[in-house]
């Protein structure tokens, strides 16, 4: 009885890890990418300057846009991609995770407005059409999204990486898109076409580029299922805890009298993973 009481009091303290571990709640996906865009040298030096420029003494008079926008291209031009684009498209199951997702690349900032209403969209529209920035990235877009009639579904699976790609391209560029709330993975520029005119049917399928996209809507819906290795290593740790827990020795060595004792109570704490 007395080895049983051991192993009961090995096992203790792995339970209290177990009963804290970020596992047993929802997972914050978004966490995860930035907690692995700091451990990166270069992810983290281009993050915290597009931060600086968007967020921190260098807007303290007011949003220098062109600055943070500037910041953020380079950002996405000179990231590793596979920690740029985790943090565009973390895959989120609740309001908190989105909300932190809406406001990865402070959105007061680098998408909406000055003014408390959305411009039409002409305005990003005509500055995209003149820019020698956003022009070949908005074709790159447009290009790169667009539904593929061979596709069974309409959206070539080949073309989800080029898709997410040359979505996160448009970031820092006159028609920036965003999150447009933290209940959904819609996205949209900060516009809209309320106020176009003549032009309406113009700016209305700009805006369905972004808002009526089912090829862009899979392509982030589906990044979770391509998740880069350099964010597994959160799920590893929970492999690590299984792992620990089938090894659990007592100070005499294996545990012989209580082993069936041990194995239902190891069992039971897997079962809270």
């Amino acid at each position: 009885m007395a080895h049983c009481l051991g192993s009961v009091m090995l096992l203790l303290p792995l339970l209290w890890l177990l009963l804290r571990s970020p596992s047993l709640a929802a997972r914050n996906r978004c966490v995860d990418a930035a907690e692995a865009c700091t451990a990166d040298g270069r992810c983290q030096h281009l993050r915290t300057e597009y931060v600086a420029r968007c967020l921190g003494r260098d807007a303290a008079a007011g949003c220098a846009r062109a600055r943070c926008h500037r910041a953020l291209r380079r950002f996405f031009a000179r990231g590793p991609p596979a920690l740029t684009h985790a943090l565009l498209f973390c895959p989120c199951l609740d309001p908190v995770c989105a909300e932190r997702r809406r406001q990865t690349f402070v959105p007061a900032c680098a998408f909406a407005g000055p003014g408390p209403a959305p411009p039409s969209c002409l305005e990003p529209l005509d500055a995209c059409e003149h820019s020698e920035i956003c022009r070949p990235r908005l074709l790159a877009f447009q290009v790169s999204c667009a539904p593929a009639p061979s596709a069974s579904d309409g959206c070539s699976r080949e073309q989800t990486l080029s898709c997410l790609r040359a979505y996160a391209g448009l970031v820092g560029t006159a028609v920036t898109p965003n999150y447009v709330d933290n209940v959904s993975a819609r996205v949209a520029p900060w516009c809209d076409c309320g106020a176009s005119g003549n032009r309406r049917e113009e700016c209305e399928a700009f805006r369905e580029l972004f808002t009526g996209n089912r090829c862009l809507d899979g392509a982030i819906q589906g990044f979770d299922r391509g998740q880069p290795p350099v964010l597994q290593d959160h799920s590893h740790s929970h492999q690590d805890r299984e792992h620990i827990l089938l090894q659990v020795p007592s100070a005499d060595g294996p545990l012989k009298e209580c082993s069936l004792f041990s194995m239902l109570l190891v069992l039971a704490l897997q079962a809270l993973l």
